[in-house]
């Protein structure tokens, strides 16, 4: 895997965590925004969250193509 391949996979990966940790955040605060009735809040932090799964599957896809290259 050449150099800049090496430092894409790096990247990826770091976004990929990162993003999971935002994602888990989110579902929290979500919880905590329905505990406080706040339910349109709840509702659009779990909206947040499913749009931030998709990131990282897309993400994730990437890699794994990033994988292949190889």
């Amino acid at each position: 895997m050449s150099e800049s391949s090496l430092r894409l996979q790096k990247l990826l990966e770091h976004w990929i965590e990162h993003n999971e940790e935002h994602l888990s955040r989110f579902r929290e605060a979500a919880n905590e925004a329905a505990k406080i009735g706040a339910t349109k809040v709840a509702k659009d932090i779990r909206s947040a969250a499913e749009k931030g799964t998709e990131v990282s599957k897309h993400l994730r896809k990437a890699l794994d193509a990033l994988r292949v290259q190889k």
